[in-house]
């Protein structure tokens, strides 16, 4: 049995079996008040998802070309977190791991990483040091955020899903002010990036220096940020967030990356770059009415994403190779479209416009628990898109049950069009302990 899947099945034990049931009938004790130097929680997630498969996509042709599958494919997933802190006088560790076991139609596989890792020092109440791996949240945006230069990106299915942190040296320090100004905050950032640690960030052998600047001015949050070093290209960037009323927020984030290298291919396979000077931004509203419905609302233009015309070029590609593997049974263009499509086309949203709305209504009927939801994500210059509808059931205060289903729609060459699948169906389990 795998690592991981051992590691899940003791914690399921140890935290599900319902062990307070072999306690006296009369049997209490009373809480202890005194806060605990050390906390350890979690959570462990269970789903079934089946993807019915668009057999006439590009991506399909892709990823499935050398395979005999039916009308659909599914795939199992058990996933446990684990966190916890320590604190002592001062100082604070906390520790955040991700455990997954999957099952899908590419086989069986299973890892464990650290999610967060990190060591703080609060040296006055304004002042703190952190050392170690941790995800910084950077911009104001729900579904996307082109502002958040520390983090990984998103995922705008799924937008409040935990991330992988990165490990990074910061300082923060805060101060509170009277007039118009009330508060200020610094946050240097130092993110090493070497072969075995950030690599993903960018290219190895390098320090890079972020910093966010926050000030709380006119009742509106706004943060200026930067990044330096050679690893990736430079960029600043800044967001705002305002509450006009209690039930009524602005939001909006920019980000500005200077000399900005795109690379595409052309209909022959070969990779070519180009660079220039990129701008994304995102405006966006979150408006809760007096019958607990929530709206949340996004435009996001993204500088650093393919035209439409450089997508075609792309699909065709693929098609290309789809046909020389019919005709010759060569596979070869094929793999290099897919390394492509791994190392410069696997971004969720890789094109330049989108429209998200998500609508929420808390426990409709008077349904005890029950939240239903709706999400679409629009693509502006294709006309794609995906639509989620979502429903999520919390009987105890500690479990969440979630049913969503998600169809993709688009024309031909079109990012949604061209999935591999027309649609999902996913079941969730998610118990917090």
């Amino acid at each position: 049995m795998p690592k991981s899947a051992v590691i899940i099945l003791l914690y399921l034990f140890a935290y599900l079996l319902p062990f307070n049931t072999l306690a006296g009938e009369y049997d209490f004790e009373i809480p202890d008040t005194k806060d605990k130097p050390c906390n350890i929680g979690g959570n462990i997630e269970a789903d079934y998802a089946i993807y019915n498969l668009n057999k006439n996509s590009k991506l399909y042709y892709q990823k499935f070309y050398n395979r005999k599958e039916g009308s659909s494919v599914n795939s199992y997933d058990i996933t446990l977190q684990l966190e916890g802190d320590y604190k002592k006088d001062s100082a604070r560790l906390y520790i955040k791991t991700n455990t997954s076991l999957t099952q899908n139609y590419l086989g069986r596989k299973d890892e464990t990483t650290l999610y967060e890792g990190v060591v703080s020092f609060e040296a006055t109440p304004s002042f703190t040091i952190e050392a170690g791996k941790k995800v910084i949240k950077w911009g104001k945006g729900y579904a996307w955020n082109p502002a958040a230069f520390t983090s990984r990106p998103k995922d705008p299915d799924d937008p409040e899903a935990s991330l992988e942190g990165y490990s990074i040296i910061s300082l923060d320090y805060i101060k509170s002010l009277s007039g118009y100004i009330k508060t200020v905050a610094f946050t240097p950032v130092i993110i090493p990036v070497y072969n075995n640690l950030n690599s993903s960030f960018g290219k190895t052998n390098h320090l890079n220096f972020a910093g966010k600047l926050y000030f709380l001015a006119y009742d509106t949050d706004v943060d200026i940020m930067f990044l330096a070093g050679k690893s990736i290209e430079d960029r600043i960037g800044i967001d705002f967030s305002r509450n006009f009323t209690t039930n009524f927020e602005l939001h909006g984030e920019a980000a500005f990356i200077n000399n900005f290298e795109k690379k595409y291919i052309n209909g022959s396979g070969n990779l070519h770059s180009r660079k220039y000077d990129a701008a994304s931004y995102l405006f966006g509203v979150r408006y809760l009415t007096a019958y607990d419905t929530t709206f949340i609302f996004e435009y996001y233009k993204n500088g650093t994403g393919f035209s439409e015309d450089e997508i075609s070029v792309y699909y065709n590609y693929i098609q290309k190779g789809y046909n020389t593997y019919q005709i010759t049974g060569a596979e070869n263009d094929l793999k290099k479209s897919l390394g492509y499509t791994k190392a410069y086309y696997n971004d969720k949203n890789f094109m330049e416009q989108y429209l998200y709305l998500k609508i929420t209504q808390k426990e409709p009927f008077n349904i005890l628990y029950f939240t239903p939801s709706i999400n679409i994500i629009f693509n502006i210059e294709d006309k794609s898109y995906s639509l989620t509808p979502e429903l999520l059931y919390e009987p105890i205060s500690n479990l969440e049950l979630k049913f969503n289903f998600t169809l993709f729609n688009g024309n031909y060459h079109s990012e949604f069009g061209e999935k591999p699948y027309d649609y999902k169906a996913v079941c969730f389990a998610k118990y917090y302990f």
